[in-house]
């Protein structure tokens, strides 16, 4: 075998060394890898571990020791010694994972100088070097062993500094000041290249740092896991015994795809990994930690997820470090129910409710109300928690879209229509607008509009306290439509919000979201949801097996509506294509391409809008198409 073939069976140990300044995450991402990768990665420890020393400076006070009693040269000694004899430690795991790197002790060294010998920033650079020259060749054969990341809160050392203190409890002028200082000797190695990967922080949460880290390491070795959560989101339920957790918990996994999991379950699988014996001993920022540990490792082995919700929140200050971790990527839904309502709903009775709400509010559960991103009143029906959780899986699944506007003289309507549309707009959007939106849809926004053929579709997005002047409206200016069928649909915006729409108007939102179809007005800073592509395709089946019924009703008439025949095999038509990747707003083409698709004859398109037989034939064609899709017949 050869040894290029060796290596690659065997890949060789490797280190990485997180640097940075304080309060940065170091420690926690170090603890949070080597904790998802097991027995394949170990952290090499505290560099107190590798000297002695250490005991007796502890004993009498590091900080003492670092800033006054100890001489700068016993200093440099004592770190130095540290980190080489760290470096010459054998792990028996393929990855070890550092506090600290080469690079820092340089870095915190000249900080020190700095601070105790009044010196500047590259004086204090030069003073570090030197003191460290005894150690300089050992030093550079164990920087080359190790892979060099720095954690930076930002670029500008001035306002690093301030965050990494904003972290501590009590700050004196000396920490002040040396933390200044190493900011600024950091950003010098940055900018030399002593950190070949770098990661600001920011304002990020936990596990998209820990994302970022895997995504730069994951090519050093196969062992370490190529990401963390990636576009998972987590919907966290929180409440007080018998609130509806769990029925939240299976609508969302029935009516949203989101994996359904159990808090104990993620903690005791984390648990039994690291060999904890009693999680539920341990504090809570190490509960949340096994949490994130779990649903990392559940979300790998279900790659294709994107979604998941657990219950039950059962502690205040884990739900907290939790939040903390998973930032933007968790929501809290808190279930608010009353005493009245929960006790109704317990099996056992009331008593078993109020021991379980005994314990749970020792441990602070019914506080996560107070830091909860959604609090849901659940004393009413289920189908408004329903729409609730609705409204909270798809406002991170569907983006808000801002529409823009276009002129009424730019859809190509008839005169008398666009003159109609026009004062409609002048009576409902003056100094108190009656309406939140209004978009001409159908072909009379395609620009297909025909005489005698097409209708005048409209939504309008509004309130229901505006129906009965809007109605009046639409009655006084009736005749303005010279007899062509208004088909004015009317949404509330929390409709919209909760995905409470039929396939069809859901398209609509798809169609605006997306640009496709311009509102002829929209009141400033609506935004509306826009549902995403593979939503509004699966959906419009529902259309489909409508419009395949609605076919065989009209033909089953003696003498079918001819408009409405084909308008119905139109819709069929454009479902079918829309499977195939394939948007055709225009009746005619979605008919065309269909038919083209399956080498029928496309002339029988036209003569179907005038003729009887022509519009039999082309339904029947249209829905042997739909009904090619089905299994066979098994009997």
């Amino acid at each position: 075998m050869s040894s290029q073939h060796s290596s690659d069976m065997h890949p060789l140990p490797v280190s990485v060394a997180f640097s940075g300044p304080d309060n940065t995450g170091k420690t926690k991402q170090i603890g949070i890898l080597a904790r998802r990768m097991g027995s394949a990665a170990a952290s090499a420890g505290p560099l107190d571990h590798y000297d002695p020393r250490w005991a007796t400076i502890k004993a009498d006070g590091v900080a003492r020791w670092w800033f006054e009693t100890g001489p700068v040269e016993e200093v440099a000694d004592v770190l130095a010694t540290s980190y080489l004899e760290r470096s010459r430690h054998h792990f028996s795991a393929p990855v070890r994972l550092l506090d600290r790197g080469i690079p820092m002790l340089e870095a915190s060294l000249a900080a020190t100088v700095a601070v105790r010998e009044g010196l500047d920033a590259l004086q204090a650079a030069d003073r570090a070097r030197l003191l460290l020259a005894t150690y300089e060749t050992d030093l550079r054969a164990a920087e080359e062993g190790e892979h060099a990341l720095v954690l930076l809160h930002c670029d500008d050392p001035e306002e690093g500094a301030r965050r990494s203190l904003a972290h501590e409890v009590t700050i004196t002028d000396t920490y002040a000041s040396y933390q200044r200082h190493l900011h600024e000797q950091i950003k010098r190695l940055v900018d030399s290249g002593r950190f070949p990967m770098s990661i600001r922080i920011g304002d990020r949460a936990t596990v998209t740092i820990q994302d970022e880290i895997r995504q730069l390491l994951a090519s050093l070795h196969p062992d370490v896991p190529c990401r963390a959560l990636a576009g998972v989101h987590v919907t966290a339920l929180g409440g007080m015994s018998e609130s509806g957790k769990s029925t939240a918990g299976e609508y969302l996994r029935t009516h949203h795809a989101h994996a359904r999991l159990k808090i104990g379950y993620l903690i005791e699988d984390a648990a039994g990994r690291a060999g904890i014996h009693d999680p539920y001993r341990l504090g809570p920022i190490v509960q949340a930690e096994l949490i994130v540990d779990a649903l990392d490792r559940f979300c790998q082995a279900h790659h294709f997820l994107d979604s998941v919700s657990i219950e039950s929140l059962h502690d205040f200050d884990s739900t907290t470090e939790l939040a903390r971790m998973l930032g933007s990527q968790l929501t809290i839904a808190y279930l608010d129910t009353s005493t009245a309502t929960r006790t109704r709903r317990g099996s056992a009775g009331s008593q078993d409710v109020t021991n379980r709400d005994v314990i749970k509010s020792a441990r602070g559960a019914d506080k996560i109300a107070s830091i909860a991103h959604e609090v849901i009143g659940n004393d009413g029906p289920r189908l408004e928690l329903e729409r609730r959780l609705d409204r909270i899986a798809l406002d991170r699944r569907w983006p808000k879209h801002q529409p823009c506007t276009m002129p009424v003289n730019t859809l190509g309507l008839p005169v008398h229509l666009e003159s109609y549309l026009a004062e409609f707009l002048d009576r409902t959007t003056g100094l108190r607008p009656l309406i939140d939106l209004l978009a001409v849809t159908g072909s009379g926004a395609r620009g297909k509009y025909q005489h005698g053929w097409s209708d005048l579709d409209v939504l309008v997005v509004a309130d229901t306290s505006a129906l009965d002047e809007m109605r009046q409206i639409l009655s006084d200016l009736e005749a303005e439509l010279g007899g062509v069928k208004l088909g004015m649909t009317l949404l509330t915006r929390t409709e919209c919000q909760a995905g409470a729409v039929t396939s069809r108007l859901l398209h609509v939102l798809a169609l605006i979201g997306s640009g496709t179809l311009v509102p002829l007005w929209s009141t400033p800073g609506l935004a509306l949801p826009a549902p995403d592509a593979a939503t509004d395709i699966t959906v419009s089946l529902r259309d489909g097996i409508q419009a395949a019924i609605e076919i065989r009703r009209q033909l089953l008439k003696g003498t079918p509506d001819l408009r409405g025949l084909y308008k119905v095999t139109a819709l069929l038509a454009k479902v079918q294509l829309r499977f195939s990747g394939i948007e055709c707003p225009s009746d005619s083409d979605a008919l065309t391409v269909l038919l083209d698709a399956g080498r029928q004859d496309t002339s029988v398109v036209t003569a179907a809008r005038t003729e009887r037989p022509a519009a039999e034939a082309l339904a029947r064609l249209v829905l042997q198409a739909w009904l090619d899709t089905l299994p066979a017949d098994t009997r």
